[in-house]
């Protein structure tokens, strides 16, 4: 697509009736609270699913590379927002043993498959929470800012041709688009800066959608104890830093992805945020439908069930929470509500990040089914649980609620609570006790070491510029390091390998 192509198809967006968009969504979304306590959306099984996020490096230089379109096609992949970007879905599956197996050898086949395309192209892929070397020949902030405009429409140099993208630039009142994390400032006429990060997103459709709160409510306090297990961001491009390497690894948060989202995304309405909870699947529906959409569109039927709400449903796409409720379904018989837990970063292995799609999963089944005490924690505990994560990960201070009812901050006791609640969930599901070491035994490893992606980084460049090395080597060796390690352990080893 030509930029005057791509600028014309954003002007045609522009000019969407959003009044009657938001009437179109208004209406679904009653449609949609009868169709949700009908049952349409129950399903006994408990499905579980996982998005993806890679970006592409030069194989040799490991600087950013732009993956060609073609190259993504033919590989099964799917674009996102940078032209770096890549992303896979994977088919839903039973929450069982054959279910997260299924899970597995689906990204781990796909994945193979894709490494070996892509490097006949000179491209490797990386699975990582944000990349830090940029494109041969540019800066960061070149590659992040760079723009054009064409009849009144900015269209990014470097982003991808979906048109929804491109229309976030250039909306009347528009989003904020200042980047703003610790030691970091940077500004942009197109939200391109948030191609910084990658991450991945497990999903759980709960069996009986009327009891969506009650699973919310729990999937938001076990959010920042989850999070902590995998932070893997701590550090962006050297260029964008404007202090001294000291003060940004001293201050440095353990997942910068959550900062940039919430500051580049916020809309000036708090829009990305560790969302309220709710009593009623009616409050969640309300909720999103009242929710400002960034780019309205009106949507013709192409035959899926989910077209009956199709303007509800394309609320999702700027509905930022970070646990993310959705309704959706291509046939009546696959309409599902589930839960998008949303804060993870990409991790250095598959198998991490089954492991966390598994725990995830596995709380979700156990812990509203015992009916876990930590659901009375307060919600602004768990929202102060949530954004201590992202500073400290597993070195947080954390409060929890013990199946005693007792509140603790004692970092083992609440991880010992997470793995026992987790191993009970995956049990429900049918998974013996050899095939549940499999998935948990990663992440508890990381909390005995005390040990994520993000200290293991930041630990390799505070000893790199302790020992002289100029802050920007030191990042860019770390990353060099983060690579050379996932080649050999991508498709079916473990980060713990590396230590």
């Amino acid at each position: 697509m030509t930029t005057s192509d791509l600028a014309s198809r954003v002007s045609d967006l522009l000019a969407v009736d959003a009044e009657e968009f938001q009437a179109r969504a208004e209406r679904e979304a009653e449609e949609l609270k009868s169709e949700a306590q009908a049952g349409t959306f129950d399903n006994p099984q408990g499905i579980i699913g996982l998005e993806y996020e890679f970006y592409g490096i030069d194989a040799e230089t490991g600087a950013l590379k732009r993956v060609p379109r073609r190259l993504l096609e033919f590989i099964g992949f799917e674009k996102e927002l940078g032209l770096h970007n890549a992303e896979m879905q994977t088919t839903p599956q039973p929450l069982s043993r054959y279910g997260l197996v299924a899970q597995k050898a689906e990204v781990q086949a796909r994945l193979d498959a894709a490494l070996g395309e892509t490097l006949s192209s000179d491209i490797r892929l990386v699975s990582d929470g944000i990349w830090t070397v940029p494109p041969i020949g540019e800066t960061a902030a070149e590659y992040l800012t760079d723009s054009v405009e064409d009849r009144g429409v900015r269209i990014a140099t470097n982003m991808s041709d979906a048109v929804r993208y491109h229309a976030m630039a250039n909306v009347e009142g528009g989003i904020s688009m200042e980047l703003d994390v610790p030691h970091v400032s940077l500004s942009a006429d197109t939200v391109m800066p948030e191609s910084l990060i990658t991450s991945i997103q497990p999903h759980y459709q709960v069996s009986h959608a009327p009891d969506l709160p009650t699973y919310f409510r729990y999937a938001l306090r076990i959010a920042g104890p989850l999070l902590a297990l995998g932070v893997n961001s701590p550090f962006l491009p050297p260029g964008l830093y404007d202090a001294d390497p000291e003060e940004v690894l001293a201050d440095c948060w353990m997942e910068n992805r959550v900062g940039i989202f919430e500051s580049f995304l916020d809309a000036g309405e708090d829009k990305v945020r560790f969302p309220e909870e709710f009593d009623t699947v009616e409050e969640i529906i309300d909720d999103i439908a009242a929710d400002r959409t960034v780019v309205p569109m009106l949507i013709d039927e192409s035959g899926r069930y989910d077209d009956r709400f199709a303007h509800f449903r394309h609320k999702h796409g700027s509905y930022w929470r970070w646990i993310r409720p959705v309704f959706d379904g291509a046939t009546r018989s696959a309409a599902n509500a589930r839960i998008e837990f949303r804060p993870l970063p990409g991790q250095p292995t598959v198998h991490d990040t089954i492991a966390l799609q598994a725990t995830y999963a596995g709380l979700l089944e156990s812990l509203p089914t015992r009916g876990h005490p930590v659901v009375g924690l307060d919600w602004a505990d768990a929202r102060d649980n949530f954004y201590a994560a992202v500073e400290d990960g597993v070195q947080a201070e954390f409060t929890w609620v013990t199946g005693d009812g007792d509140t603790t901050t004692d970092t083992d006791v609440i991880y010992g609570e997470l793995f026992e609640y987790a191993r009970d969930g995956l049990s429900l599901r049918g998974l013996s006790d050899p095939e549940i070491d499999e998935y948990l035994r990663p992440l508890a490893e990381r909390v005995e070491r005390r040990t994520t992606p993000a200290r293991w980084k930041h630990r390799k460049v505070n000893r790199a510029v302790k020992a002289g090395t100029p802050f920007a080597e030191a990042v860019w060796g770390m990353q060099a390091d983060y690579v050379d390690h996932q080649e050999s352990t991508l498709v079916e080893g473990t980060f713990i390998d590396w230590l």
